[in-house]
C-alpha cells in the first residue's frame, strides 16, 4: 500500500540545537517532512516559493525579523500556509500578538516529542493547537473586565497570586526577576487601593479583574 503524502513543513529556529532536535522529531513522524530549516526569518522567507511548505514551525524571538513580524509576512503573501509559533516564553503580549499576525497556533519550547506532532497533527485537521496555559489566558482574556485599571502583566500576576504562587515562583513562571514581580505588586496594590494579598485577591474576584 502507498504511503500517505507527507506533510510539508519549515522550520525557521535560530537555536541550533533545538532547530536540530525539531528537525529530527518532525522527520521521524509519517505524516510530516522537514523541507528545510532557518535561523532567521529573512532567508526562510527568500526561499519560501521553492521550499514550498505547508506549515512552518517558527520561533518568536529571532535575529532580524522577529517571529511575529515574519508570521505577518507570511500570511500576506502565502495566505494558506499554517503558522505555529514556538517560544520559551508564555507571555499573553506574545501569545495575542503572534494570534494577530495570523499564528494558527502557539506551543512552547518545552513541548515533548508527543505534544509537537500532535500540534502538528491538529493544525492539519484545522485546530489551533495551544499549550494549556495560553488556551487559558485567551480564554481568561474574554472573562476579564474590558475597565480594569491593571496592565496585562499586573493581571497576570495577580491570577498568579490567587492560585497561591510566591514571588519566586511568579518571577520563574513569567520570565521577571524577583525585584520587577515585587514592584508590580506593589503597584497592583496602589492601584486597588489595597494592603495585602487577601485583599487583592478579594477586590479582584468581586469586580471580575481577573
Amino acid at each position: 500500500m502507498a504511503l500517505p503524502f507527507k506533510k510539508r513543513v519549515l522550520l525557521i529556529e535560530d537555536d541550533q540545537e533545538i532547530r536540530n532536535s525539531f528537525n529530527l522529531i518532525v522527520n521521524s513522524s509519517q505524516k510530516f517532512m522537514v523541507v528545510n530549516a532557518y535561523g532567521n526569518c529573512e532567508d526562510a522567507i527568500d526561499n519560501i516559493n521553492r521550499d514550498k511548505p505547508e506549515i512552518v514551525l517558527m520561533d518568536i524571538e529571532l535575529p532580524g525579523i522577529n517571529g511575529i513580524q515574519g508570521a505577518k509576512i507570511i500570511k500576506e503573501k502565502f495566505p494558506h500556509i499554517d503558522i505555529v509559533m514556538v517560544t520559551v516564553y508564555e507571555d499573553s503580549e506574545l501569545v495575542f500578538e503572534a494570534l494577530k499576525a495570523g499564528a494558527s497556533g502557539y506551543i512552547t519550547k518545552s513541548a515533548n516529542y508527543m505534544e509537537l506532532l500532535a500540534a502538528l497533527e491538529e493544525i492539519v485537521k484545522g485546530g489551533a493547537p495551544m499549550s494549556s496555559r495560553i488556551a487559558r489566558m485567551v480564554i481568561d482574556n474574554f472573562h476579564v473586565n474590558p475597565n480594569s485599571p491593571l496592565t496585562r502583566r499586573e493581571t497576570e500576576i495577580l491570577q498568579l497570586i490567587s492560585e497561591g504562587k510566591t514571588y519566586t515562583q511568579i518571577s520563574e513562571e513569567l520570565f521577571i526577576s524577583k525585584e520587577t514581580a515585587k514592584t508590580h505588586i506593589k503597584n497592583i496594590y496602589s492601584k486597588l487601593q489595597v494592603n495585602s494579598k487577601s485583599e487583592a485577591i478579594a477586590k479582584a474576584n468581586l469586580e471580575k479583574l481577573i
